[in-house]
Parts: C-alpha cells; structure tokens; sequence
C-alpha cells in the first residue's frame, strides 16, 4: 500500500480525515473561514462546496484505484477467513456435542437421582418425625395412663398434623404423586400398621373423651372455663383435621369424626335426660332434682354451642395444598375457597347436618318427642302414681317451663355481657321449645 501511494501522491491530506480526533463540523468551519471572511454578509458557501465536492470524488477515485489493483489479495483474504471460520466452526461443533452428551449423562447419572434420593429423604424424614413423635406420645399424654395430665391435650394437636402429613404420602398412590408405590414396601406396611395407626386410634379416641367429659356447671369459675374450653377445643380440631379425606373429591369434604362425634354427645345427654325424666315422673318428689339434671345437660349444650359458634374451623393442610384442588381450574379452585369461607366456624356443618338451627332447640325438641312415649306408659298403667301426676299436672307443666327457661341459658362464667343484660331469661325466644316439652307431658296425661 505504501509504494501505491508513492507512485501516485494526492494533494488530500490522507493524515487530517484518518486523524482520530477527526471532527468533519470543524472540518467544514475551517473550509468557509479559509474563503471568506467572517465579517461579509452573506456567506459565500459555494467555494468550500465545491472543494468539498472535489475532494470526495478524489478520494472515491483512489479508493477505487487501490481496490482494483489490491481485489486478488482482498479476495484470497476475504476466503482464508471464511475457510478459517468454517474450521472453527466444525471443531466448536464437535466440542458442543461433546459438551451436550456429558451433560445429558451427568443429568441422567446425578441429577435425577439426586431428586429421587431428595424425595426418599423427604419421606424418611417424615416417617423418623412420626417414629419420635410416637414414641413420646406413648409416654407424654397420648395413652389412656398419661390422659389426665394437664397439659395432655396440647399434643393432641402436633399429633394431628403429623398424622395428616403421613396420611398424604402414604394414600396418595396415583403415578406421579409423591408416595406413589410406598405400599408396596414391607417396612412401611409395618411402619402404618404397628406404629401409625395405633397412635391415630389413640389420639382420636383420646379427643372424643375429652368431648364426652365436656361439662361446665352453672357455678364454674373463669379459670375453670378456660381449661374446659381449651381442651375442648383441642379435641375439636383434632376430630376435625383426622376425619377420612376424600381423595377423589376433596371439594366434598366434610368432618365426619368432628360431626359423628358431636351427634354422639347430643344422643348420650338426650338418652341420660329422658331416663332421668322419665323415671322422676313417676317419682314426684324427686321431680325437682331430675329437672335440674335435664337443665344442666342443656346447659352444657348451650355452652358447647357457644364454643363452636366462636371457634373457626382449623386450617386443614391437604385441602389447602392439595394438587387435586391446585390442579383444577379456577371454578373449582373458587367453589372450594367459598364453601370454607361460607363454614367460617365449627358450628355450621354440624347445624347443617342435625338440620336444626339451634342445638339448645335441638334438644328440646328430641326430648319432648322421646316423652310422649313415657307419658302415655305412665297413664296407661294408672294407679297411684298416675293419679297423682295427674292431680299435680299444672305444677308439672310450670316445673318444666322453668327446667327449659334455666336450661336455656349459658353458665354465668361463659355467658357474655350481651347474655347478661337484664334478670329475667330471654323468655320470648324459647316459647316454642317451653310449648312442646310442657305440652309432652301435660297434653299426654289426660284428665
């Protein structure tokens, strides 16, 4: 290039445009200062055009001078590069797909069997918790020798979750869930059978005592009243969260425990009141004492409605998490969101279930449908003691209005300021229950 140029010298300084503080605004202003002068109005701008002009055409010719002379060396360049570039290219290609092979093999080799291995280890974790859990439990509060501690009931709970997470992994068998073919593994067979189960039946056993025992008398203190409470409350979420779920429809779901359960407490206080009635009618004199047995047993009532009433249901982690539900569109998602926040508390489902709307009117009503039976025995036999049921039938009627009126009023230690306005009862809100248990046994008796 540089023997080009001496054999054909141009009059462009080649140095000033290739300069690299080059500034082609300066360049033009330098032009139009060297014709004219600054002072003169109008500017003469043809002169520095044309040699503006002038000097590009120069510079195209040599351009095309050199790159006619030097067009086999640009050419012979231009292909040794791209001959170089297609060695490169064949090589890189040859080192990807060796890059790539490795890759598919250490995926294949660890990574997979690092998430297998993760989720064996995420199982066997739970099942070590479990195994520790059930253990202490046999000796913390779970048996029947260890459930009169206080603080038993507070384990029914940690129990419960746990079992839950166990029951995910071990009745989920569907291809693809998490364990899916852990039935099919004698230890965990043995593991369910000898350990788990046992200590499920255990911890539901236990939480249906406690519901059974529920009791708080009309001169219970505060104190009192909150340890009832709480260990009722343990013992309701407990039947609540280990009722069978319902893998295939987990949008239908509903406490079974929980609500069998509670009709079982319902059943035994109305079974215990209408044999203490019962008996009393023919036994005037104990009448009284009887009444107020029938009272307190509806007062309990009233308080474990009250309970449940205040106490929103647990959130239950496989419905919340569940894939069925996560999986499934947005309706479905939707209507199960709904249903929980349309049974914002325990009381609900198990209203809808008794289909009453009141568990102090459920009773009341049960009673006096099971009375009549006892009633038209007692008539029908005669004698004395129906003679003389029959002669005192208005004290009878007005004992047991008062047995409803005070039966139908929380204890004084749970009621509420709102239950404590004013003496006297709500009298107006029970007139139908007064009516249909005083109407059991006077209107049965006959003249």
């Amino acid at each position: 290039m540089a023997t080009t140029e001496e054999e054909e010298p141009s009059y462009i300084d080649f140095d000033t445009f290739l300069a690299p503080d080059f500034n082609a605004k300066s360049f033009a202003n330098s032009l139009v200062l060297l014709t004219n002068n600054p002072n003169d109005l109008p500017l003469d701008l043809s002169t520095p055009l044309s040699r503006v002009l002038f000097d590009i055409q120069e510079i195209d010719s040599h351009i095309d001078v050199l790159t006619t002379r030097s067009a086999i060396p640009l050419l012979e360049y231009t292909r040794e590069q791209n001959e170089a570039s297609k060695r490169i290219i064949t090589e890189l290609d040859s080192h990807v797909k060796s890059l790539n092979d490795s890759y598919r093999q250490l995926e294949k080799e660890v990574i997979d069997r690092h998430a297998e291995a993760e989720e064996v280890k995420v199982v066997a974790t739970r099942l070590w918790e479990t195994l520790r859990l059930g253990r202490s439990g046999s000796t913390s509060g779970i048996s029947s020798t260890a459930a009169n501690k206080k603080d038993d009931h507070k384990a029914l709970m940690r129990c419960s979750h746990t079992i839950l997470l166990l029951r995910e992994v071990m009745e989920r068998n569907k291809p693809g869930e998490e364990g899916h073919g852990l039935d099919k593994v004698d230890v965990i067979r043995s593991l369910r059978e000898a350990v788990i189960a046992p200590i499920e039946r255990s911890v539901r056993e236990t939480a249906e005592r406690i519901l059974r025992d529920f009791n708080i008398p009309d001169s219970a203190t505060f104190n009192q009243v909150d340890e009832a409470k709480s260990r009722l409350l343990s013992a309701l979420s407990t039947l609540y969260l280990l009722s069978p779920m319902n893998w295939e429809k987990p949008e239908k779901w509903t406490p079974k425990f929980l609500l069998q359960s509670l009709e079982a407490y319902l059943r035994s206080s109305l079974q215990t009141s209408a044999t203490t009635l019962g008996r009393a009618l023919g036994q005037l004199p104990t009448l009284d004492r009887a009444l107020a047995e029938v009272a307190a047993k509806c007062q309990n009532i009233l308080a474990l409605e009250f309970v449940l009433d205040t106490t929103k249901a647990p959130p239950h982690p496989l419905l919340q998490f569940h894939p069925a539900i996560a999986s499934n569109t947005t309706t479905t998602t939707t209507t199960v969101a709904s249903s929980q926040q349309k049974q914002q508390n325990l009381l609900q489902p198990l209203l809808a279930y008794l289909e009453t709307g009141s568990l102090a009117s459920y009773f009341w009503r049960s009673l006096a449908g099971s009375m009549v039976t006892r009633v038209q025995e007692i008539s029908t036999r005669g004698g004395a003691v129906t003679r003389t049921l029959k002669a005192n039938k208005a004290n009878v009627g007005e004992a047991i209005r008062e047995c409803v009126i005070k039966g139908s009023k929380l204890p004084r230690a749970l009621a509420t300021s709102k239950h404590r306005k004013g003496a006297k009862p709500e009298e107006g809100k029970w007139e139908r229950e007064i009516a249909v248990m005083v109407g059991s046994v006077v209107n049965n008796l006959g003249r």
